[in-house]
């Protein structure tokens, strides 16, 4: 016989069919017994008269159930199932649950979530969290795909910093020394040489000692590269483009409901943003507390839930991003704000070999140490541009999650680096 899923259950009023799925929980009352199984679809409801049939039964055990489908409106899905043949226990659970999951939310505190992530990831919260990361990530491919773009694959370990920081992960790879790659921006800068358009999607690494409730020492980004463009402003209608792709796939395949995404985000300069979040002037970075402000100045005055800040500090932004020619000291980058919190950073890039020597030489830099990238800029690149969303802070601040290690399986942070 086989196996119907929950959601297909309604399908087959009066049938005979197997379910099969973890106990999600067992409700034993005078007369009759509930047996609640969840499948990767959702819930089924079984009526149990016999109560021998389940007086052994803990939940998360794994069965499968031959029963009749009964319509019934108050049940998951308007049916349940009645009259079960057979309840086969293919995995049996004989220890205490370190928490409850039948519950409507997962009461656990996050450490207990994540030492038991196995489990707790079992819970419909946790889950819907990763459907939605899933369904992002393919709105990304889709958006970027019509718009030219093609994917590729670059490696995670390099023989030098990203961004000329110290926040790496070293490791001896054969004898001598390589880093777990900060971002895959090197690689699709030369890429951009091949293809004009590429995106990824990968793990990055930043050996930042943050434990923080938006930090994270492994994420996704999803990363894209672009050439031929006339500054960073064809980069962020680009990426809006792509953000409002992302969102509309989240709602079809998940049926989560999302901000509308302005055709056009307001964008403010970097100097305006610290007047309007009551920074001083001159405040290098924005604090989590000015993205704060920020956000709510968008809602505000614009009705819009993003907002651009462009035009950060040369000094605060690597040194491949192009200055504004109109200020040198002000570059042709910004961040994407999303409900008050930054979620993607980009901007133009230099795309001259001489400016990119003499970028390398002004922040201390030795140009031979990054021989095999700038090669790519010496046989000619266009001007190009590109950013990098940190998918676990878009799905978290979309989600409504306080922390964004709820929207990772596995999150990796300075403490973490089990299960």
């Amino acid at each position: 016989m086989q196996r119907i899923l929950s959601t297909e259950l309604a399908a087959h009023p009066y049938e005979k069919v197997r379910v099969e799925g973890w106990i999600h929980r067992v409700r034993r009352l005078k007369s009759v017994t509930f047996l609640i199984v969840r499948d990767a679809a959702g819930l089924a409801q079984v009526v149990i008269t016999e109560p021998a049939q389940v007086a052994t039964l803990t939940e998360e055990s794994v069965v499968s159930v031959i029963a009749t489908v009964t319509p019934n409106s108050q049940a998951p899905n308007g049916v349940e199932l009645t009259g079960a043949e057979e309840i086969h226990v293919h995995s049996a659970v004989g220890v205490p649950l370190p928490f409850e999951l039948h519950r409507p939310a997962l009461t656990a505190a996050l450490p207990a979530q994540l030492d038991h992530a196995a489990l707790a990831l079992r819970h419909p919260a946790r889950r819907a969290a990763l459907r939605i990361s899933a369904a992002a990530t393919a709105g990304f491919r889709k958006a970027l795909e019509t718009q030219r773009f093609v994917e590729i694959h670059t490696p995670k370990i390099v023989e030098s910093a990203t961004e000329s920081g110290a926040n790496v992960f070293e490791l001896d790879y054969f004898g001598r020394p390589a880093y777990l790659a900060q971002s895959p921006q090197f690689y699709k800068q030369m890429m951009v040489g091949v293809f004009e358009r590429v995106f990824e999607v990968g793990p990055v690494f930043r050996a930042e000692n943050s434990d923080t409730a938006r930090h994270l020492t492994q994420y996704t980004s999803l990363d894209a590269e672009m050439g031929f463009i006339a500054d960073h402003r064809d980069v962020m209608a680009a990426l809006t483009r792509t953000i409002a792709g992302m969102f509309g796939e989240v709602t079809e395949r998940t049926g989560t409901a999302t901000p509308e995404v302005p055709v056009e985000i307001p964008a403010v300069h970097f100097t305006a943003a610290l007047r309007i979040a009551g920074a001083p002037a001159d405040e290098p970075d924005l604090a989590p507390a000015h993205e704060r402000a920020l956000g709510e100045w968008a809602l505000r005055e614009h009705g819009s839930e993003f907002v651009f800040v462009t035009g950060y500090p040369m000094r605060k932004r690597p040194f491949y991003t192009h200055p504004d020619p109109a200020d040198p000291a002000y570059s042709n980058g910004f961040d994407l704000l999303f409900r008050g919190l930054e979620i993607v950073t980009g901007g133009q890039r230099l795309h001259r070999h001489a400016d990119y020597v003499a970028a390398l030489r002004a922040a201390g830099e030795p140009p031979a140490a990054y021989q095999g990238y700038l090669d790519a800029f010496r046989y000619g690149m266009p001007p190009h541009g590109g950013w990098a969303i940190g998918l676990e802070r878009l799905v978290a601040r979309l989600t409504g999650a306080a922390n964004v290690r709820e929207a990772m399986a596995f999150p990796r942070d300075p403490r973490r680096v089990t299960p």
